[in-house]
């Protein structure tokens, strides 16, 4: 029998993406570029983009296209890798596999957009979850999954210190855990799980008057990175 040829493998091309996540005041952001070219055209996506060279690390691609699209330094983000996407039918201009970094970070400056996006911004992430703010390519299951990151890694870190002041009371740590999980909580709950783990917060030794009523205590960061036990979410939001 003729030895059968092999079949010619398709081209494959691999892209960066990143999930950039931040708190702006007591809303939970993403950011995300509105797209200058097609495919999706005009659409919200993503900041992202393809290997320009063979030889271009894709660490350094992601941060590489973070800085043309949107004008952002990554370089002193802590930025992680999230995970690949692959689906054949995920970029209509042909087979692409994504790799996708995630950085949570507080403070983020304001974005501007270049190359081929033709805006930037952060975004509600309530925008994006009710639908009101459509999302191109599978990009709406990469943010469900960075979400989803997010939302763990404040119940097993220490996360939500950094984005609160140097010292800050238990009522304005509550309201970063509200935002991220997007629920309500209640206080004197949260503040024996919180009060729980050793060297999450520590006393700063002063107060503050936030109402009429007594005034606040003061906490800031502990030394703890990993909470033991974790403080976790309703079971309504997972």
């Amino acid at each position: 029998m003729p030895e059968k040829k092999p079949r010619p493998r398709p081209p494959v091309l691999v892209a960066v993406d990143l999930v950039i996540l931040t708190l702006r005041g007591s809303s939970f952001q993403v950011l995300l570029i509105e797209r200058g070219n097609e495919p999706f055209r005009g659409s919200r996506a993503l900041p992202g983009g393809f290997l320009k060279r063979v030889d271009e690390d894709v660490y350094d691609a992601a941060l590489r296209e973070l800085q043309e699209e949107t004008d952002l330094d990554g370089a002193g983000l802590h930025i992680e890798q999230l995970g690949f996407y692959g689906k054949p039918d995920r970029d209509p201009r042909g087979r692409v596999v994504s790799m996708v970094y995630l950085a949570i970070a507080p403070g983020l400056p304001e974005p501007v957009a270049g190359t081929d996006a033709t805006a930037a911004a952060w975004t509600s992430i309530d925008e994006v979850l009710s639908g009101r703010v459509p999302l191109a390519f599978d990009h709406r299951e990469i943010l469900d999954d960075a979400i989803e990151r997010a939302r763990t890694k404040l119940e097993h870190t220490a996360l939500a210190t950094a984005f609160c002041a140097p010292t800050f009371t238990i009522a304005e740590l509550q309201r970063v855990y509200e935002a991220v999980w997007g629920v309500e909580l209640d206080p004197r709950n949260f503040y024996r799980k919180v009060q729980g783990v050793p060297g999450f917060i520590v006393s700063a030794g002063a107060e503050r008057r936030v109402t009429k009523g007594r005034p606040a205590r003061l906490f800031h960061a502990g030394q703890a990175t990993v909470l033991h036990p974790p403080i976790t979410r309703p079971e309504t939001n997972r």
